[in-house]
Parts: structure tokens; sequence; C-alpha cells
């Protein structure tokens, strides 16, 4: 599910970005160490990489992503016939399987509603054995449902209320205060009000001053908590009727169009910038792997992708060339996870890497799971192609962890960074998110780096380097998130580390001689 600004992980910023803040990925811990990475190679010739990134949709155009783009060489651009075969006609550049839909329900919401004529008016004593399971998982999504609306009525009348009535008097309101007819961030800083209504105004203030609250900001956060209200929670609404297909009949594949950018690809653009948008060109921000080629498939709406959109492009990817797979998205239900499983799976005796974002509620994934899974309730064994990403800060002292990011010591495999990154949006712009969702492309990043430069490593092995050759961080004490709590960093995630594409490549060197 893509979700902007207040609270939810990923947070839109202004076009500018701070010195400090570009490309703070690429140097040395608590970044990658891509940099000297480079210099490592510099003698090497790489291979090019497909990474598959199943997202909101990529503006392939961008200016930072030219000769980026994956390019199907059996197709015909333009003609109308399935040249190459594979079913999809004319996906010169992958697939777009959400067509002209872009908002959604959550999947709560779809089980809710799904589940309401078998289930509304009725008490536990009037469902059979067979059904009770079904039953309380929809009597979860109904009160779930219910709790949430209330919440994101809340939040948009607060909102609207900052916007419209307090924003305007807070100049007003500090001068009185301050008894100046003018005030700087200095002046707030020395400021010590006594009152909470007036320590209240003086962070409103700050906010202000510092460019985290701004009308821009307030727009944005309207409309998220009004498309919220207008599609994810309102279960009236049917954001599949343009699609033309039954989401829970998987025998339908042949369904969507080849538009791969779609109605709003702002997040997937800046997925795809991160992993591998022009390096040293001196706009935007520089990718992570330069020898790649993005394949965009597109299955993640305003709202909660479904499980059929996703197992089809997971094997759409697989099955035209792609490595790597960025899955910079999750969610709290999966009505369909057999099917999703089989395609992980799928990938996985293919030899492709699956990098899944750990998720952005601040959640231990080790009892609240983000899906598609670490591991599912019918799995053996875990799956030998994952790895799932939590999101790391320039600030090591403390603050590693971001402090929205998921975690988990037997969920989580690695961290990487994942607050403010500066990279592409559509239109040739370029702004700063963060989200976990920006920490699995530094993965995938990595993982097509090491495939390009080494590629007798199979992407087992380029997983297993990506773990071990991680900077250890686990005896240093961090802020769990969503808490105020000092834990060992060992404890957020299997490895305790953040990734070290430098000490990857020392790896990948040795492993690769020794062949």
């Amino acid at each position: 599910m893509l979700v902007y600004l207040f609270g939810a992980g990923i947070t839109v910023f202004a076009q500018d970005v701070d010195k400090a803040v570009l490309n703070w990925y690429n140097t040395k811990t608590p970044g990658m160490n891509t940099e000297a990475a480079y210099k490592m190679v510099k003698k090497q010739t790489p291979k090019t990489v497909v990474v598959g990134v199943i997202d909101s949709g990529v503006d392939i155009e961008h200016e930072d992503l030219k000769g980026q783009i994956w390019v199907n060489e059996d197709e015909i651009p333009g003609n109308g016939i399935d040249d190459d075969k594979n079913g999809y006609i004319d996906d010169v550049h992958g697939w777009n399987f959400l067509g002209t839909s872009n908002n959604e329900n959550l999947e709560y919401v779809r089980i809710y509603k799904n589940g309401k004529a078998r289930f509304d008016g009725k008490t536990a004593e009037e469902i059979s054995a067979a059904d009770k399971a079904d039953f309380a998982l929809w009597e979860e999504c109904r009160d779930k449902l219910q709790i949430e609306s209330i919440e994101a009525k809340q939040e948009l009348e607060g909102i609207q209320m900052l916007q419209e009535q307090l924003l305007p008097m807070l100049p007003t309101l500090v001068k009185g205060a301050l008894g100046k007819e003018s005030y700087t961030e200095k002046d707030l800083l020395k400021w010590k009000p006594k009152d909470d209504n007036a320590k209240q105004i003086r962070g409103l203030a700050l906010m202000v001053e510092t460019g985290q609250l701004s009308k821009e900001r307030l727009d944005e956060g309207v409309k998220q908590y009004q498309d919220r209200l207008a599609y994810h929670l309102n279960p009236d609404f049917n954001g599949r009727t343009p699609v033309g297909d039954n989401p829970d009949d998987f025998s339908q594949v042949r369904y969507g169009n080849n538009d791969v950018e779609g109605a709003d690809a702002l997040h997937g653009t800046h997925v795809s910038g991160i992993i591998g948008a022009v390096r040293g060109n001196g706009i935007g921000g520089d990718g992570v792997a330069a020898p790649v080629r993005i394949m965009s498939l597109r299955a993640v709406p305003n709202g909660d992708e479904y499980d059929k959109d996703i197992a089809l492009a997971i094997r759409y990817a697989v099955d035209n060339g792609a490595s790597v797979i960025n899955m910079s998205f999750g969610k709290s239900y999966s009505p369909h996870q057999k099917e999703v499983y089989d395609a992980m799976k799928y990938a996985e005796e293919k030899g492709v890497l699956l990098v899944h974002a750990a998720g952005n509620d601040a959640a231990n994934l080790d009892k609240d799971p983000n899906f598609p899974a670490v591991r599912y309730a019918f799995q053996t064994e875990d799956l030998k192609n994952l790895l799932t990403i939590g999101a790391s800060t320039r600030d090591a002292k403390g603050h590693l962890a971001a402090s929205f990011s998921n975690y988990g010591s037997g969920s989580v495999d690695v961290f990487a960074p994942g607050f403010e990154i500066y990279n592409t949006v559509p239109d040739n712009k370029y702004r700063e998110l963060e989200g976990t969702s920006m920490a699995a492309p530094m993965v995938s990043g990595v993982a097509a780096f090491l495939k390009a430069y080494f590629p007798d490593l199979s992407m087992f092995e380029i997983r297993d380097i990506i773990l071990k050759s991680a900077t250890p961080m686990g005896t240093t004490q961090q802020t769990l998130p969503g808490t105020d709590e000092q834990v060992l960093f060992s404890q957020m995630s299997r490895s305790g580390s953040v990734v070290n594409l430098q000490n990857a490549v020392k790896m990948a060197q040795a492993m690769s001689v020794s062949k």
C-alpha cells in the first residue's frame, strides 16, 4: 500500500535538498560505502542486470533514468501484436496490471464487504463450524473499519482546523507572546513557555520555521485523509471495475495494459531512482547500481494491492529476465497467501532474488506480519531468495533505526538507508522521501551491483554476501521504533547490521576468485 505524509512512514519534502542529505547513503557507515565500492571495481567491465520494480508505476522518460529502463527486445512497439508470445501485447518496458485503475480499498475492507452478505447480523452461535474462522476474521475487519473510519475523520478535521484557523493566526500569537514584530528560529528556541497552550504554539511555529509544516504539506495531508475516507475505507467503492477481471480468479491472467507509468508514479519512480538513477551527472541523487535496467510492473494502487496482481507481477519479472525483484509495498491481510507464496517459490526455483520492504508501522514483524510475509503458516522452511529490509538513518548514535520502521529479530534480515532519501519523482523532478520503501531498493541496488560485477555468483550467494558483509551494529544501544526505549540493535533484525557495499565487494571478490 502507498500512503503519504503524516505518520505513515513516507514523507514528501521540498524540491530543494540539504547538501548533507544528498547521496548520504553512498558514503561511509551509516551509509553503504557505495563510492568506495565503485573504486574497487573500476577496472572491471560489468554486465547489465535487470531489476523488476513492482510498484505504482515508473516515469520511464525521466531525465535521470535515461538508458536505465528495460526494453523487451523481442517486442515490436505499438503494433498491437504479442511478438514474443509471452501473453502480453506490446509489453516493451514491463506491464501494468492495474490498467486505468488507481484508487483501491484496504484489504481488510475488501474482506469485510465480501463477507457481509454471509455474516452481517449473525451471531457466533448461528455460524457453522466450517465458517467460524471466516466469521471471526470478518468481525475483526468490521470492527477495524469502524474504528479507523472514525479516526480518519478526526484526523482530517484536525488538519483542516490547523490549516484554516490556527496557522493563519500563528504569527500573531507568537509575536504577542514574544513582544516582537518579527521573530526567527533562534528566537523560538530561546522562548521557554510555561503553559501547555504556549508550548504547543511554540512547537508549531518551530515546525513552520524549519519547513516541517507548510501549506503544501497540509494540503497533502488533507488529500491523504480524503482519499482514505473516499477510497481506502469506503466499502461502497470498487476500484477494480476499470480493470475488468475477477481478482479472486487466478486463471484470468490476461488483463491490464502496457502503460507502465500509470496515474501516480511518484513512489515507483523514486524507488527506481534509488536503484539505478544515472550516477555522477550532477542532477538529482545517484542510483546505487549503474549497470541496471529497470522493468516497471505496475501493481500497487493508492490503497492495498491485490494478491493476484503481485503473484502475476513476480512471475512476469522472473519469466522476462529479472535477476532481482524489488517489492516496496505491504499490507496486514492477505486472502490468497498460497498463490503469492507459490510465485515467490517460483522465483526461488529460477534463482531470482526478492527484496521486500519491512513496512512503516513501527511494529514487530515477529508478532504482526506484513504481507508478503517472511514466513507463512503453511511453510515448512524459509524462502532462500527473500530479504526483508528495515530502514536506517544517518544517526548511528541512538537513532539508527528510523522511528517508523518495522523490525523483528526473527523477521527483518538487515537494515539499509531509508530516511532522508533524495531521488527521482515524475516529470524530471526530485524529492526527499522516507520509508522502508526507500530502504528496500538500496538493497536491490546492492544486489544488482554485485551481480553486474560478479556474474558468476548466484543470487543465493549474493544474498548471503549482503547479510554477512553488512556493518555489525548489534551491540549498540538504539531507540526502538515507535518508543523511547533503548535496546540493542541486534533485537531489531536477524543480522543486527546495516548493508555495506564495500564489504560486500571484498567478500564477492574472494568468493569469485575461489570458483
